[in-house]
């Protein structure tokens, strides 16, 4: 028997497209990556040789007329990827696309409708549906463990920013880090976000304050559902990369802890103590990231929907630009406001 497999083309070799490569070539069976491209020429070389990956290219444009490529990892800047959804679509191509997939919603939606007039499948990649902590809250809510959810509270928060020139072009805080944990409170809740209530400053962060960006923020958001969220945002969390939930209901509660790089405690007579938490997203989602390309391929080869729609790529974006809104003006903003 044939065991069928996909062939891919990834776009871009930056930080995360690299780790998608390192995946795909090396834990995905049933996926096959037969070239990469990037508008450095040496990026994508330093990646294919690094990968085994057979071809390499400056114009990725190769890879969408390439007939035997049937898939494409989309990892470009984030102002390249809607183009790219559209002319990979109109390539026949299904697309798994980093997030987000625009800064503003009419780009996003013309990408949406160029994908569903092609007829072919889009994956956002939202690694953290697939951790395997937050896949349990989820159960949690799904088998009504906690009773009915209340109240989510989310902290998310990293250990240092990125430079400046990512920050003036990420299109903030909102779209380029919380989005994350919008998309978090939806898939949790299985809800949809009607309100949203923002608060951010700079404070002790002059730099992040030059380049347009807030540093630090709390957004308040109100579900169809009647639930509550919090979400509490840092870009600097002096003790390592800060990823923790608790989710209150009627019944109960359920919550995560950060993840660390041993179990090991110290106690002793100047206190308990135990190592910082995993540094970064790289080391602490890696799993998910493997998980979130095995679903897309699997979604693919089966002819199954994706787990990860383009809606749910739209839907944090409203949310973002919703939280934009209510920082400027001050007040709560409805999503009906801005979709």
């Amino acid at each position: 028997m044939t065991v069928k497999q996909l062939t891919v083309g990834l776009i871009g070799a930056g930080r995360i497209g690299r780790l998608h490569a390192h995946h795909v070539t090396r834990r995905l069976s049933h996926a096959r990556l037969l070239a990469v491209a990037d508008a450095c020429a040496e990026a994508a070389e330093s990646c294919a040789r690094e990968c085994g990956i057979p071809r390499f290219c400056s114009d990725y444009r190769e890879i969408l007329a390439d007939p035997q490529i049937k898939a494409v990892l989309i990892c470009s800047p984030t102002d390249t990827h809607a183009q790219l959804v559209q002319e990979a679509a109109r390539s026949g191509k299904h697309i798994f696309c980093e997030k987000p997939l625009a800064l503003d919603l009419e780009t996003i939606d013309r990408a949406l409708a160029t994908v569903e007039q092609a007829g072919v499948k889009l994956q956002t990649g939202f690694n953290r549906r697939f951790d395997a902590n937050f896949r349990r809250v989820r159960r949690a809510v799904e088998q009504g463990e906690i009773g009915l959810p209340l109240m989510l509270h989310i902290t998310s928060r990293d250990p240092t920013p990125p430079p400046a020139a990512y920050l003036r072009a990420s299109g903030g805080l909102f779209l380029d880090m919380t989005i994350h944990d919008f998309d978090m409170a939806r898939f949790l809740l299985g809800s949809e976000v009607e309100e949203v209530f923002a608060l951010a400053h700079n404070l002790n962060e002059p730099e992040i304050a030059l380049a347009g960006d807030v540093a630090h923020a709390a957004v308040m958001l109100r579900f169809t559902n009647g639930t509550i969220a919090t979400i509490s945002n840092s870009r600097r969390a002096r003790y390592g990369y800060d990823q923790r939930i608790e989710l209150f209901g009627s019944e109960g509660s359920i919550a995560i802890d950060n993840a660390y790089p041993n179990t090991a405690v110290i106690s002793d007579h100047h206190g308990v103590r135990r190592d910082l938490p995993l540094h970064f997203f790289m080391e602490r989602y890696t799993e998910s990231f493997a998980a979130e390309l095995q679903a897309f391929v699997d979604a693919v080869l089966s002819d199954q929907p994706v787990p990860v729609s383009g809606y749910d790529g739209r839907a944090p974006v409203a949310i973002a630009l919703a939280a934009q809104r209510s920082l400027q003006e001050h007040r709560p903003v409805c999503l009906r406001e801005v979709n």
